[in-house]
C-alpha cells in the first residue's frame, strides 16, 4: 500500500504509514477510488479490496444499493389504440424483402408522425402493428379525442402514401396499404416490466385487451370505438352504431 502523503510503500493491511504515520487508504484495483483502511469492499463499485479473499461477496445491502430501482407502477385512465396492417402476409410473398421493408417503414413513419402530433406514446411495435397510449406519460383532458383524431389522420395519411408508392411496387401489391384500428378508454396499471436487460413501460389490465379485440372487429380502413370512448367524443365525430357484440372474454363489450 502506497502512502498518499509521502509515497512510501507499506505492508498490505497496514493502517498507518511506517514513514510519516499518515492514515493509509486502500485504492480499489477496479475503479481506483480510495477507501478507508478497514474497508473490505470498495465504496464505489463493491469490488473486494486487497487482503480480502476473492470468494468473499459484497453484503446484500451493497448489492441492493448498486442496483437501480425500478419506477413504481401507477394507476391511471388511458385511451389505448391498436393499429394493424390488413393482410400483410401477401405483401411478403409478392415483394422483395428490401421493397417490403421500404413499404413497412413508410407505413410506420406515417403513423408515427400523426401519433407524435397528438402527443401519443408508441408503447410497442407488434410486428406490423402499433400499440399506442394517450394519457401516458403526459395526460390531457381530451386524450380520447386525440386518439380518434390520430386514427382518422392515419387513414388519410395512408391514402396519400398509397398514391406516392413506386409504380413497380404498387403493381405487385395485392391491395393498397390499409389498416384496422381499435380504440378503448379505461383504467390500467402502468409501469416498467421485463428483465434488467430490456424493460418496457406497459399498461396492464382489461383496457389494452379490449382495444385489441375492437381492432380485430374493424373493417379495412375503419376505426372501431368502444362505448366508453364514444361517450368522451360524442358530438365531435360522425359515428355509426355497430350494435352490441357478444364476447365470452369481455361480456360488457
Amino acid at each position: 500500500m502506497r502512502c498518499g502523503s509521502c509515497s512510501t510503500e507499506n505492508p498490505e493491511g497496514a493502517k498507518f504509514c511506517s514513514e510519516c504515520a499518515a492514515p493509509l487508504q486502500k485504492r480499489c484495483p477496479r475503479c481506483g477510488v480510495e477507501n478507508l483502511p478497514r474497508a473490505k469492499f470498495c465504496s464505489e463499485c463493491a469490488t473486494p479490496l486487497a487482503g480480502q479473499p476473492a470468494s468473499v461477496q459484497p453484503s446484500e445491502a451493497s448489492l441492493q444499493s448498486a442496483t437501480p430501482s425500478r419506477s413504481e407502477a401507477e394507476r391511471r385512465q388511458l385511451t389505448v389504440m391498436f393499429c394493424d396492417l390488413v393482410d400483410s402476409t401477401p405483401f411478403s410473398q409478392r415483394l422483395d424483402p428490401e421493397e417490403l421493408r421500404e413499404v413497412v417503414s413508410a407505413y410506420q413513419g406515417t403513423c408515427t408522425t400523426v401519433v407524435q402530433r397528438y402527443e401519443g406514446y408508441i408503447a410497442q411495435h407488434l410486428g406490423d402493428g402499433l400499440l399506442v397510449y394517450f394519457g401516458y406519460p403526459a395526460a390531457h383532458e381530451d386524450d380520447a379525442q386525440r386518439a380518434v383524431r390520430t386514427g382518422v389522420e392515419i387513414l388519410a395519411g395512408l391514402q396519400s402514401l398509397n398514391a406516392r408508392l413506386q409504380p413497380a411496387i404498387k403493381e405487385r401489391l395485392p391491395h393498397p396499404i390499409q389498416v384496422r384500428i381499435g380504440i378503448h378508454t379505461g383504467l390500467v396499471v402502468i409501469g416498467e416490466i421485463g428483465s434488467s436487460e430490456k424493460r418496457e413501460s406497459l399498461a396492464l389490465g382489461e383496457t389494452p385487451n379490449i382495444a385489441a379485440r375492437l381492432q380485430s372487429l374493424a373493417e379495412p380502413d375503419t376505426i372501431v370505438l368502444s362505448a366508453a370512448t364514444h361517450r368522451l367524443i360524442m358530438g365531435l365525430f360522425e359515428c355509426q352504431d355497430l350494435g352490441r357484440r357478444r364476447s365470452r372474454a369481455f361480456p360488457r363489450l
